[in-house]
């Protein structure tokens, strides 16, 4: 958030879920984070939509008790009285006609007390299953046509269908009603500085992007790792599993922007049209590359920074008996000329060593011939690692001679941290995303071509399983790097994983 940014567009932001965790914990401090940042217009309002019974002043609480607990920092009063004076609720059931007329007399209302403009950005924090409810009915209720100078935008959460042909139903669902332009698909992935800074890292440094192909990249691993079980996530988590939850979504972004091609500009349509033809250019799977090339497995017992840690099949909502993957790897190549030949390994998981999102390039080895007479047995292997949890930043690998009058190497680490560097302001990741909705900017989003492409690449895998069948998937220590099978994927290549707690060894993957 840039401090000369002007602010985003006026309007009423609405809420659908307000009363859930999604919107105290992320939505309601990014709000204060972008009121802070001198980014929210000063004609602005929220109303919160929910089934919960509550009034204004209690809605406002729980937000500002929320605020107090998640938002990093001490909290200005001033701040918040400005934006909870701004905060109203209604309550509601989504697919009722009667909610959305109340809805529509509470938005005339709203306009008028803050001169919003007619400007109306409805976010869906809602389960997925009521997101094409929610839009059939607000245009049913005329909610979301356009007048001139006045726009309506929705944004849409994760996951966006759960499947290839779910997601392709909720996209005629939602374009039945819904101008492309007007959609907002939202992965607050995006939102993280260091995702975005993959684009101005590679293509605003000529160091790099000579480098970033098939006859210098070796291969590169994207991890995404969380340290918490399901813990209360049951019911959603067993009908759902790591695959749906995090790889179409998550980890495609970060495949898609670390192997993407130049954009023309940095306007959306651009950046999301090379965004599309990474996953158009993913080798298919066939039914034997879905067994072969994508591991899945389930946790166990096991113990978490010194918490014990029940096995997943005893997490409150989940079946006994579950074979949901709370772990899945896979291996990904991308048949274009950049990439030929360069595998792409992903790995997401639940209850892991520790919380870890990144990006690894593994660069080529240097022929070792120089070095053949030397003490030297072998080189440290060049790895550009861009982490986005927890700590936002870049590592580069390289190898320098160790002091003395013989030839010693060792691996040695340049490190930039974006807190350090910038001093950046607290952030949830969502504030940048939900300024760009006011301001139309759609870069950060995806199209609905992107979803279907993504879903498109892990539908094989997710036939294969259905077809197989299995009794029981292997199993995990909670508090390890995952399955040995994760392992064997890459060893049958030569190579292996990143310690998921950082600690490199040096040893070449």
């Amino acid at each position: 958030m840039e401090a000369e940014a002007k602010p985003g567009d006026r309007c009423v932001l609405v809420i659908f879920g307000g009363a859930g965790d999604l919107a105290k914990r992320l939505l309601i401090p990014a709000l204060y984070n972008l009121r802070r940042a001198g980014l929210l217009p000063e004609d602005f309002a929220v109303i919160g939509v929910a089934r919960t019974e509550k009034d204004d002043e209690s809605f406002r609480r729980d937000f500002r008790d929320s605020l107090r607990k998640f938002a990093d920092g001490k909290m200005v009063e001033g701040d918040w009285n400005w934006l909870a004076g701004r905060i109203s609720y209604l309550k509601g059931d989504f697919d009722d006609p009667a909610a959305y007329k109340k809805l529509t007399q509470l938005l005339s209302k709203t306009d008028k007390a803050h001169n919003t403009g007619g400007n109306y950005l409805f976010y869906l924090a809602t389960p997925p299953q009521v997101f094409g409810t929610i839009v059939r009915q607000l245009g049913d209720a005329g909610l979301v046509r356009e007048a001139e100078g006045q726009w309506r935008r929705v944004i849409i959460e994760k996951p966006f269908g759960s499947d290839l042909p779910s997601a392709e139903a909720l996209n005629r669902d939602i374009l039945g009603v819904l101008a492309e332009g007007q959609i907002y698909r939202i992965d607050h992935y995006l939102g993280k500085e260091t995702v975005q800074n993959i684009l101005v890292f590679r293509f605003a440094n000529g160091i790099f992007e000579p480098l970033w192909n098939r006859n210098h990249i070796d291969h590169v691993q994207i991890t995404v790792t969380e340290a918490l079980g399901v813990e209360q996530r049951g019911k959603f988590y067993d009908a759902t599993g790591a695959l749906r939850d995090m790889v179409p979504n998550h980890l495609f972004q970060l495949l898609t922007l670390t192997a993407m091609e130049p954009p023309t500009c940095f306007g959306a349509e651009s950046v999301r049209s090379e965004k599309a033809k990474v996953l158009e250019a993913v080798r298919p799977f066939g039914p034997e590359d879905a067994r072969h090339n994508v591991v899945r497995a389930q946790y166990g017992a096991g113990a978490i920074d010194g918490n014990r840690i029940a096995p997943y099949h005893r997490a409150a909502n989940v079946a006994p008996d579950s074979v949901t993957e709370t772990y899945v790897a896979l291996k990904l190549t991308i048949d274009n000329w950049r990439w030929a030949g360069v595998p792409f390994y992903l790995r997401t998981g639940k209850a892991l060593a520790a919380r870890r999102s990144e990006i690894a390039i593994q660069f080529k080895q240097a022929p070792f011939a120089l070095f053949r007479d030397t003490p030297v047995d072998r080189l440290t292997p060049n790895i550009m690692v861009l982490q986005i949890q927890p700590e936002e930043g870049m590592t580069l690998r390289f190898s320098a001679k160790i002091p003395g009058p013989n030839v010693h190497m060792d691996g040695v680490e340049m490190k930039f941290n974006y807190t350090d560097h910038f001093k950046a302001a607290p952030s949830t990741g969502y504030e940048t995303l939900i300024y760009d909705c006011m301001i139309g900017d759609a870069t950060l989003f995806q199209r609905a071509d992107n979803i279907e492409a993504g879903w498109r690449v892990v539908q094989p895998a997710l036939d294969a399983w259905a077809k197989d069948g299995v009794a029981e998937l292997p199993l995990y220590p909670a508090g390890s790097a995952g399955p040995a099978e994760a392992d064997a994927l890459l060893a049958r290549d030569g190579r292996h994983w990143r310690p998921i707690n950082g600690d490199d060894d040096g040893k070449s993957p």
